[in-house]
């Protein structure tokens, strides 16, 4: 199985220091359904890991999160594509659960959704968070500088991190 897990805010859509709180707040990075449309064209299973602490502070119900991910569902499909399974970390950052990224419980909970393997399987994201977690499972850690991606690209990255532009680029390495 060809398998790709992508965070989402930063990477898939526009992200914001204030949360994304509406579907019309919810605004797709340019290229990014296209990009998630061509790998499932070709074969690939395109997951989602998304920390989503604004539901526990009560900036958003999850009937929002839910209208989102829909919405994301429907574009991909608009394109010929597909999306999988979507996972969500919905505590905050002091609740000690084991979902919230850099924690891989997400990651994991998509390998056994998938009954794979998570070693060498491509993480996409724009945060050190979504770095640490594809280490802590042993995928392989993927930047896009879109989102937070350039503010994460001057730290320093962990060993043998990819970078790319964007999840276009990503796909398009992939497809290549």
């Amino acid at each position: 199985m060809k398998l790709i897990i992508l965070d989402r805010d930063g990477v898939i859509n526009h992200d914001s220091d204030a949360y994304i709180k509406s579907l019309e707040e919810w605004i797709p990075i340019p290229g990014s359904i296209e990009a998630m449309a061509a790998l499932s064209k070709a074969g690939w299973t395109v997951a989602v890991a998304t920390n989503q602490s604004g539901i526990a502070r009560g900036y958003y119900p999850l009937s929002v999160l839910q209208a989102m991910h829909a919405r994301l569902r429907e574009l991909v499909a608009e394109q010929g594509g597909e999306v999988g399974l979507i996972v969500q970390c919905p505590h905050g950052p002091d609740e000690g659960c084991e979902c919230r990224k850099p924690k891989p419980g997400m990651l994991r909970q998509i390998g056994e959704h998938y009954g794979v393997p998570l070693s060498g399987i491509w993480f996409v994201g724009d945060s050190a968070s979504d770095l640490e977690t594809a280490q802590a499972v042993d995928c392989q850690p993927v930047l896009v500088k879109t989102g937070k991606g350039q503010r994460t690209l001057a730290k320093a990255l962990p060993a043998g991190t990819l970078v790319f532009d964007d999840l276009a680029a990503v796909a398009a390495q992939l497809l290549s």
